[in-house]
């Protein structure tokens, strides 16, 4: 069911940057609806809204009424574990943000370092087939934690023209202060140029398909984007001590989500190699949405033996992973070792799964091999960082010879007098 890699070289090289966010054919698709929409503002919206999701709607905007409803449609339980997934990943962000600001003192100068909030943010949290109010927590909660003033997101609609009541609910509980139905690139586009119902935003992040990428590549010369998302991708580092029977399930629990994702093991180990393809083979037939975890083991699947676990360690930094398991007798001298990977979890009782959910950390991480350059959600992507400094005149003297020098090689002169303009 999962291939045996011998040469992972092929595999290495469709790593980043070769990305669905690049796909000329895709972003030639969606310039003509993106450019409806900056043009014809709701009217645009609404007839995609009715091509796409097969639904007319006289409003998008979410009611408070609807929110209500929605409650009455979501068990306690569940509500609960959205606001225990808030709380946690609140609490991290908030020490993030604590340890973010500080101050310096050189030569008379106080440099004091802080970040400030951008004002408008837009988040994507898919529909369709499977709903995803996780999203809603892993996009919102650092947006607040921030101090974001305006939250906005956007979500398709049912054909019956409601939203997913536990998304709404995940909204509710994150205080997002506007929530619209609307899907797509046409949700894109409106959140980007704007329309008469949607004021547009300052940045758009989340999830979704290969056109809502595409969308989001697009408009980035007008809106500040995150980072393209790709299908979801596990890779584990296994040896002779790990349990083949976990490392099964969390290949086939990253399967699940469907399409294009990849679930790959490298070990060291032959006998953990083969016990684990022998387990996925006899464990996948039972599991409930066997055909979707089927299909992505056989396209994304793949299982890598090397000589050392040195060699394990190249290859997971070459190949970048979502998320990175390390279930070895050393799980934090490797992790030492590893600097490409979105996330990384250590030991048997860290499951991509539970980081998926409340574990505190954010679950919208970079793909496709994009952990290269860049990192998960947090705070810092709803902040700019601004340095205040204030000199005192000694300050400005021990730099005075420093600016004069530097601005005579510049040809700037008048640089240094309006120095030295403070000395006379």
């Amino acid at each position: 069911m999962m291939k045996r890699i011998i040469d992972a070289s092929e595999l290495l090289a469709r790593r980043w940057p070769n990305t669905s966010a690049g796909n000329r054919e895709l972003l030639e698709y969606v310039k003509p609806i993106v450019a409806d929409v900056a043009a014809n503002g709701d009217q645009a919206v609404r007839q995609y809204t009715e091509r796409f999701d097969k639904v007319k709607l006289d409003s998008f905007k979410v009611t408070t009424d609807e929110i209500q409803i929605a409650y009455s449609k979501v068990t306690q339980e569940q509500a609960d574990a959205l606001r225990e997934s808030r709380r946690r990943l609140e609490i991290v962000e908030s020490q993030r943000l604590a340890q973010s600001n500080f101050m310096v003192e050189i030569s008379g100068a106080n440099i004091r370092c802080t970040l400030k909030p951008i004002r408008s943010v837009g988040c994507y949290v898919p529909g369709g087939k499977a709903a995803y109010p996780s999203s809603v927590i892993m996009n919102v909660a650092p947006a607040k934690v921030a101090g974001v003033e305006r939250v906005v997101v956007c979500t398709p609609p049912d054909k019956d023209g409601s939203v997913d009541p536990l998304t709404l609910v995940a909204c509710d509980i994150c205080m997002v202060d506007e929530v619209y139905k609307i899907g797509g690139v046409q949700a894109i586009a409106a959140l980007a140029y704007g329309t008469e119902s949607v004021p547009r935003v300052e940045k758009i992040v989340g999830p979704g398909n290969k056109y809502v990428t595409a969308a989001k590549t697009l408009v980035s010369g007008v809106v500040s984007i995150d980072k393209p998302a790709g299908p979801t991708e596990i890779l584990i580092i296994a040896d002779e001590t790990s349990d083949p029977r976990l490392i099964a399930f969390d290949l086939i629990s990253q399967a699940e989500h469907g399409s294009g994702g990849i679930s790959g093991l490298v070990t060291i180990s032959e006998r953990v190699a083969d016990e684990v393809d022998r387990l996925v083979g006899e464990m996948v037939p039972s599991c409930m949405r066997s055909e979707v975890i089927s299909e992505v083991l056989a396209e994304g699947g793949f299982i890598y033996t090397v000589s050392c676990i040195d060699e394990a360690i190249d290859f997971a930094n070459r190949f970048a992973p979502e998320h990175l398991e390390v279930m070895t007798g050393i799980p934090e001298e490797v992790a030492e070792k590893i600097t490409n990977s979105g996330l990384i979890l250590l030991g048997n009782y860290t499951p991509v799964s539970s980081t998926d959910y409340c574990m505190g950390v954010n679950h919208v991480l970079p793909t496709e091999g994009y952990a290269k350059v860049s990192s998960g959600i947090t705070i810092l992507d709803y902040m700019k960082p601004v340095s205040v400094v204030k000199a005192s005149r000694t300050g400005l003297g021990s730099v005075r010879e420093k600016v004069a020098a530097l601005a005579e090689a510049e040809g700037l002169p008048n640089h240094r007098e309006a120095v030295e303009a403070r000395f006379k």
